[in-house]
């Protein structure tokens, strides 16, 4: 099974970024763990504070993957772009977020990509992904 993990803007702040929010661990250092967890399944990892190469990233795996788990950040409440290119692709992407948008400020409350996705884990911290992974391994 294969996996690619897409994170957008900010995400790369994992660890420095708002601790209080976000956890004071890494990205890096989290996929260490959760590659370790899971030995049989290939996790690529992806980062951009850039829309367009976000596209690009689901438009390459999109078609060979078995699922994409997409943190597309603040994309999240703003791109159709994203949201076309989700449905533009076979693979299925569950959409994920570290805190619970739902507690946060009313403009993060509106996904514009939940539509298009197989499903929405948030407010798990870190383990927001491998709640994801666990659904794509059912998928």
């Amino acid at each position: 099974m294969k996996i690619q993990i897409i994170n957008g803007p900010n995400l790369n702040l994992l660890g420095r970024r708002e601790p209080g929010v976000y956890g004071s661990t890494s990205f890096e250092d989290y996929l260490k763990e959760l590659r370790g967890q899971y030995p049989d399944i290939q996790l690529d990892y992806y980062q951009s504070n850039v829309e367009g190469y976000l596209i690009d990233k689901i438009h390459e795996v999109g078609f060979d993957y078995d699922g994409i788990i997409l943190n597309a950040g603040a994309y999240t409440h703003t791109s159709v772009a994203l949201q076309d290119a989700i449905r533009a692709v076979k693979t299925p992407v569950i959409e994920v977020h570290i805190s619970n948008v739902h507690k946060r400020e009313e403009f993060r409350h509106k996904s514009m990509i939940s539509c298009a996705c197989a499903g929405v884990i948030c407010g798990f911290g870190m383990d927001s992904y491998r709640l994801a992974v666990e659904a794509l391994k059912v998928k």
